[in-house]
């Protein structure tokens, strides 16, 4: 079993303001996980009963729409914290987490997570903190998706996936998103965005091969996305 105190994601989630008794008992109660491409750590209307910590791996959070499509709200990169939100208000999950590469996880029962909540204010403003952020996150993608065209929205995107995930060897952005995935995100239907991302690679704005997305020029993709 590894150690949460030897953990270097911690570092970058409500975990580092525990001390280092807190992360021992953490340690003994948690449950690791390795979870494969394609399959959920949680699923909407799911009961958590606590929090997961990714460790490695990428997820994509989804919302069930009205047409049956899952919509892509956000995605989480290793270090952060799952179920914490529903976890406190005592309800089910609002979205579910399917793991967009094979990823390690970690689970921290209710009872446990609650006690550090309870006994350490610096644990439990890092904590509220984090959902204040995932709130204005909220707002910000409300307003984008009121406000922007699918194209600034395609644009800002790609840009995102770039910014927070990196890129391969060969430029292509790290985060392979499937065109269905990518239209989610954005909130079109997948003929749109297909059309949206032909436009930009014939611009050369960005370059296509299979799958593989790749930025050419950032800053007009910028001017596009403001």
């Amino acid at each position: 079993m590894s150690k949460c105190e030897q953990c270097i994601v911690r570092q970058f989630s409500s975990i580092k303001a525990l001390t280092k008794d807190e992360l021992l008992r953490m340690a003994e109660c948690k449950t690791s996980y390795t979870i494969k491409k394609g399959e959920p750590i949680f699923e909407e209307g799911e009961s958590t009963n606590g929090v997961y910590c990714i460790k490695d791996g990428v997820c994509k959070m989804t919302k069930l729409s009205a047409n049956g499509k899952d919509q892509i709200v956000k995605l989480v990169k290793p270090g952060e914290l799952l179920g914490q939100r529903s976890m406190i208000s005592e309800e089910p999950a609002n979205l579910s987490a399917v793991a967009l590469e094979d990823m390690e996880v970690c689970f921290v029962p209710k009872s446990e997570i609650m006690q550090f909540f309870n006994q350490n204010n610096q644990f439990s403003m890092h904590l509220m903190k984090t959902i204040c952020g995932d709130l204005k996150e909220a707002d910000d993608h409300m307003v984008s998706m009121a406000q922007k065209s699918v194209k600034e929205r395609l644009a800002e995107t790609l840009i995102y996936l770039e910014d927070n995930f990196g890129k391969n060897d060969d430029g292509s952005l790290r985060i392979q998103l499937s065109r269905e995935e990518l239209a989610g995100m954005i909130g079109t239907a997948t003929e749109s965005c297909i059309r949206l991302l032909s436009e930009l690679n014939k611009s050369e704005l960005i370059s296509l091969d299979g799958k593989k997305i790749s930025i050419l020029d950032k800053a007009k993709l910028k001017r596009i996305s403001a």
